[in-house]
């Protein structure tokens, strides 16, 4: 294992740890250290800087989700944190929350496999709205609290263009970004037709090298653990009580909607 460089932040002992920046742990006759190149450097540099973005876009700590509102819940009980952040991470293990972004690069790679490479605009709404009459979504579109594009989609479309303006996907990510907002919006069943975080994510880490797509969500969870923890360290500070569902009695439930009725 790569040694920490206390001088460094902490996506570049992260990445060092990966196996993207730092000496190769071989010796110089191997032929691994003999390819590393200045291009190789850069590359390394890139993938630091995107791991920067990346942990901090995801460190969310509201109750807004399953992983942060389960570290709020076990918590505040008085669990250990590192219990709570555990049992967060149960929560992010569900391909409902912490998969989003490898079935957005899955549903990516079918579309450009059927389309080969006849990606232009109209070959792409087509298939788009192929899709949805089908009944499936257009994973990476929409939002359950905004309703508008997502910041943290933004952010990293200026990464990329900035730092991989050519890429292949990006391209195709970027037209999807001009074309699906309109098409969701004209079959007019989704409130929010904008683009999430997890429309973006997956094409930036394939970029730079990082293909095992399994892994993403331990990225995921490395990125929220800071999130995670400093709420914690809030709850316990301004002395939170504990968390409990609220119940309710089926009387109680069915004069509820008899007001509505």
């Amino acid at each position: 294992m790569a040694s920490m460089e206390p001088g460094q932040d902490w996506s570049y002992n992260f990445c060092r740890l990966l196996g993207f920046v730092g000496e190769m742990e071989h010796s110089a006759s191997e032929p691994e250290a003999a390819r590393r190149t200045a291009s190789d450097a850069k590359e390394g540099a890139g993938f630091v800087e995107l791991m920067r973005m990346y942990l901090t876009i995801h460190t969310d700590h509201e109750g807004g989700n399953v992983s942060a509102h389960t570290s709020h819940l076990v918590g505040s009980a008085l669990s250990d944190p590192y219990l709570a952040f555990a049992a967060a991470m149960n929560g992010l293990a569900g391909p409902l929350h912490g998969l989003a972004n490898q079935e957005v690069l899955r549903w990516l790679t079918r579309m450009k496999a059927e389309l080969g490479e006849d990606t232009t605009d109209e070959s792409i709404r087509a298939y788009v709205w192929k899709e949805l009459k089908a009944g499936r979504v257009v994973p990476g579109f929409g939002h359950a609290v905004l309703r508008k594009t997502d910041p943290r989609y933004t952010c990293q479309r200026e990464f990329a263009l900035k730092f991989m303006p050519t890429d292949p996907m990006f391209k195709l990510v970027s037209q999807l970004y001009n074309i699906v907002p309109n098409i969701l919006q004209e079959q007019g069943k989704v409130k929010n037709p904008w683009p999430n975080v997890d429309a973006h994510s997956g094409v930036l880490l394939q970029h730079y090298g990082l293909v095992e797509q399994d892994y993403y969500t331990v990225l995921f969870g490395v990125s929220r653990a800071l999130g995670c923890l400093s709420g914690q360290i809030l709850s316990r500070a301004m002395g939170f009580p504990i968390e409990r569902p609220k119940s309710l009695t089926t009387e109680a439930i069915e004069q509820m909607f008899s007001k509505t009725s």
